[in-house]
């Protein structure tokens, strides 16, 4: 009888645990490359309409990227808003130009010939 209950609470342990993995761990960001970009001007704007009538906007950008030694590549990417002018943001990448999240960042934070780059 003790063995069922351990076997049960460690099974509910497990499910616990997993469950909270799911819910803090970002797998956009997971294990991605990553580039940097400098927001310069307004995106490209792409409206999509849904069946309810609602319009939904969404903005594309198509930049120059670079990674920490200062590489460029051009990726394009969505946001669902008109992203601020001046930002730089870093850009999660996966299959060499699948942009699968991105997050603002100071430029201070750059790395050093990405800021090189950038200038």
């Amino acid at each position: 009888m003790k063995k069922v209950f351990l076997g049960i609470g460690a099974l509910l342990i497990l499910f616990i645990a997993g469950l909270v993995v799911l819910m803090t761990v970002d797998f956009n960001r997971l294990n991605k490359d990553t580039y940097y970009v400098h927001i310069t001007a307004d995106g490209e704007v792409e409206e999509y309409k849904a069946s309810n009538g609602e319009i939904f906007k969404m903005y594309w950008y198509e930049l120059s990227a670079y990674n920490k030694n200062g590489e460029e590549k051009t990726l394009k990417f969505s946001a669902h808003k008109n992203l601020r002018h001046d930002a730089y943001l870093k850009l999660y990448v996966k299959k060499e130009t699948e942009v699968t999240s991105y997050d603002e960042v100071k430029f201070h934070e750059l790395p050093n010939k990405a800021q090189d780059q950038m200038k």
